[in-house]
């Protein structure tokens, strides 16, 4: 039995607390219990530097989607954490001897992992493997592309036994490749500023939070998944930023892992919730729900990030991190009058462009690099817009100041032992 996968032995009554609250399903809404993401790598002229494209090397193709559905299990004396239900769909499209190639590993990894045949299906314990090969691919069909002459596909798929996902939610993938490549925006000439004192002309304002307050609290950043999922080529101490696709299925490590090393990957995979459900809000948290209260920030926050801090520290979220709709709905009030994006690298979700569009001035909060084993790398906000703000600064000194030239300063953290007076 590999299911329920515990994520978390014992969970403390806070934490059991905390998942009623705010990962239970919400009714007609999302299951913030769900764990999602989905990767699709094509070969472009212009990602040529990641994908390997040349004109006589293109056409590859590699999909991922992942679902993980998380629960409390309460059979026990102490509530704890599993993961119960577990998707995983890789499809790749590529010539069709590196699909032969790649067929011959995965039998071979299946049988390393003692994966039992069961007609056109393997299993091991609560989990099914299924291998499907096409000349051309349903999806190719079903959206009228052509499939270069010489490639086929395959698809493999993992997945807990009697899990059953809606048509809607396995095309997803695929509806998000027909939207096409992203297109890396062009980056204006921002000015920098020290602080955050210039919004105080603009108050009050909105808020769209990236990764940045979340790495603060100790959450992994949402990059950190391309390397759980092999996304990229990435090995050893390689920097996060700027490696190369992974574009060949004999490369491809993340189906060799799962079906060989099942435990200790499965484990990889559920380690960000682990880690996001121990984290708590930070002081950068804290202090925007004080700005908040005085009506300096308005609206919801827009987030792109599933550990539910800002809700955790008394805010509206409106989560933008969605496959089902490019542009989910984002409130912005009629009194507002600016943006602030604090740790976010790319306007993915069209909110500061909808910002712009309402006449609001963007103000940004982000380092603009990555710091990784000690090595500082620049990582320049992609879509800053002459007329916009850059503060390069962690979001919790930032906050703090612009708390205090606004005379606000949160209240003690309700989980600090109070101090003793004398």
């Amino acid at each position: 039995m590999l299911l329920p996968f515990v994520v978390i032995d014992s969970l403390t009554a806070e934490q059991s607390r905390l998942w009623r609250e705010h990962f239970a399903p919400e009714p007609g809404g999302r299951s913030p219990g769900i764990e999602e993401g989905i990767w699709r790598r094509t070969q472009d002229p212009r990602n040529a530097e990641q994908s390997g494209w040349t004109e006589d090397d293109n056409g590859r193709r590699r999909v991922v989607h992942y679902r993980l559905h998380y629960n409390v299990d309460r059979s026990r004396p102490t509530d704890r954490l599993v993961m119960d239900e577990l998707y995983l769909y890789v499809s790749w499209l590529a010539p069709a001897d590196e699909i032969a190639a790649h067929r011959d590993d995965l039998e071979k990894w299946l049988a390393d992992g003692r994966w039992k045949p069961t007609g056109d299906t393997w299993r091991r314990g609560d989990l099914l493997a299924t291998i499907t090969e096409f000349d051309i691919h349903p999806q190719d069909e079903r959206a009228d592309r052509d499939t270069p002459a010489g490639f086929r596909s395959i698809d493999v798929l993992i997945q807990s036994t009697d899990y059953q996902l809606a048509r809607a939610s396995r095309n997803l993938p695929w509806d998000v490749l027909a939207g096409g490549m992203r297109v890396k925006e062009e980056r204006g000439t921002p000015e920098y500023a020290a602080d955050l004192s210039g919004i105080l002309d603009h108050l009050p304002f909105v808020v769209e939070a990236g990764c940045g307050t979340s790495i603060e609290a100790g959450v992994p950043p949402l990059h950190w998944l391309h390397e759980v999922y092999r996304v990229t080529a990435r090995t050893g101490d390689e920097l996060t930023q700027g490696y190369a696709f992974t574009m060949t299925p004999t490369r491809d490590i993340l189906v060799k892992e799962v079906l060989t090393d099942t435990v200790r990957k499965i484990d990889d995979m559920v380690s960000m919730f682990r880690r996001l459900l121990k984290a708590e809000p930070t002081e950068a948290h804290r202090t925007l729900k004080t700005l908040y209260d005085a009506g300096h920030a308005v609206g919801p926050v827009a987030t792109h990030n599933f550990d539910r801090l800002f809700a955790r520290a008394g805010m509206t979220e409106a989560f933008m991190r969605r496959y089902d709709e490019k542009t989910p709905p984002m409130d912005y009030p009629a009194e507002a009058r600016s943006l602030l994006v604090i740790g976010l690298h790319a306007d993915r979700r069209e909110v500061q462009k909808r910002a712009r569009e309402r006449g609001l001035k963007v103000f940004f909060l982000d380092t603009e690099g990555v710091t990784e084993r000690g090595v500082h790398k620049e990582y320049l906000i992609e879509g800053a817009r002459q007329g916009d703000v850059v503060v390069r600064s962690e979001a919790i000194p930032a906050l703090g100041r612009l708390a205090e030239l606004l005379h606000t300063r949160p209240g003690p953290d309700p989980a600090d032992p109070p101090t003793s007076a004398g």
